[in-house]
């Protein structure tokens, strides 16, 4: 049997022994806070870095836009628009990633400084671990890869309005595993990046105001046309609102005939944010016209396009606009006979003639 050595505390080597030891386990104490506080530096400073760069951007395009709001940037092209929403999405998701990775290596480092060897003889059961972990956490996995993904290819952005399927509004926070979404009635929606299959988005780009016209049939429709056009470029030319419309309205023509009325169709681009206003104001002037010029108006619909008819109407109407005259189509007539000669053809008859004639010519 080995005897165990007891404590004796008045023997001063016990003592001498006691303080190295805790002077052991003070240093490692030290080097595990060094080891935190660089990992807490590191995290600062490149969070620092991230929101320098961001906030840089962000001022590139207020000053290129010459505006000092972010807000006013929607008067400004779209490019600059989109990308301050894409900055600041990338922002948020790279200070994030910022934050997992310092967390992680703080704590490898700490457990190394520690427990030297725990991590080697914890490998078995780190990998044991790790497998349990990879069939359980393949929704996280999901998540993150889809919402990288998502960033990386500008689907969305900080400030977009989509429609994710699960839920529809404003986004408010991108993050690697999650998409903050508020809605209408202000209820914030978690949608996790991996059960996200679709993204309607409805702030890239343009978005188009379709009017149906509900309208009396015994009006004359190119008189109708006429004066709904001048109301609409009116409306694009007018300094408060030219900022929100893009480009010149089109009226698509009679669109359908029921009864009593008929419907004639209006389009106009405008901003994806300004959308719903300049639908708004031009419902409004055209009322306002028509009822001047005597014409009842039944209704000012929006309208809708879905389906088939809704992607074969995404470039427009584009009825012809030149109108030329074509020659007369050729046709052939059987030429009559000769006389002297019945049998023989006349065409070759008629032709040898045509020959002698472009002789004697």
């Amino acid at each position: 049997m080995m005897k165990t050595e007891t404590a004796d505390p008045t023997d001063l080597s016990w003592w001498q022994d006691r303080l190295v030891e805790l002077g052991q386990f003070g240093w490692l104490l030290v080097q595990a806070a060094i080891a935190v506080l660089a990992c807490v530096i590191v995290a600062w400073l490149l969070r620092l870095v991230i929101r320098r760069v961001v906030k840089r951007i962000v001022e590139g395009a207020k000053s290129k836009a010459k505006v000092d709001d972010t807000r006013a940037l929607e008067r400004s092209p779209l490019a600059s628009v989109r990308v301050v929403q894409r900055t600041r999405t990338l922002g948020s998701i790279l200070t994030n990633v910022v934050n997992i990775a310092m967390v992680v290596v703080a704590l490898v480092l700490v457990a190394s400084i520690l427990v030297p060897n725990v991590l080697a003889s914890l490998s078995l059961l780190t990998a044991a671990v790790g497998a349990g972990l990879g069939f359980g956490a393949q929704n996280i996995v999901k998540d993150v890869l889809n919402g990288i993904f998502i960033v990386a290819e500008d689907q969305i952005g900080i400030g977009d309005v989509v429609d994710l399927g699960l839920a529809t509004g404003v986004v408010e926070f991108v993050s690697v595993r999650i998409t903050h979404v508020r809605d209408v009635n202000g209820v914030l929606w978690y949608v996790r990046n991996g059960e996200i299959t679709r993204i309607g988005n409805m702030t890239q780009g343009w978005s188009r105001v379709v009017l149906d016209l509900t309208l009396p049939k015994d009006i004359v429709i190119e008189d109708v046309e006429s004066l709904i056009a001048d109301t609409s470029l009116g409306l694009a030319h007018d300094p408060r609102w030219r900022s929100r419309v893009i480009g010149e309205p089109e009226v698509w023509g009679l669109e359908s005939l029921e009864g009593e009325t008929l419907v004639v169709r209006l389009v106009i681009k405008a901003k994806p944010t300004a959308k719903d206003d300049v639908a708004r104001e031009l419902r409004e002037r055209l009322r306002a016209v028509l009822l001047t010029e005597g014409i009842d108006v039944t209704g000012i619909a929006r309208a809708t396009l879905e389906g088939a008819e809704g992607a074969l109407r995404v470039r427009g109407a584009n009825p012809p606009t030149i109108t030329s005259e074509l020659p007369e189509r050729p046709t052939w007539r059987p030429r009559p006979r000769d006389e002297k000669s019945p049998t023989a053809p006349a065409g070759r008859q008629e032709g040898g003639q045509d020959e002698e004639e472009g002789a004697d010519t």
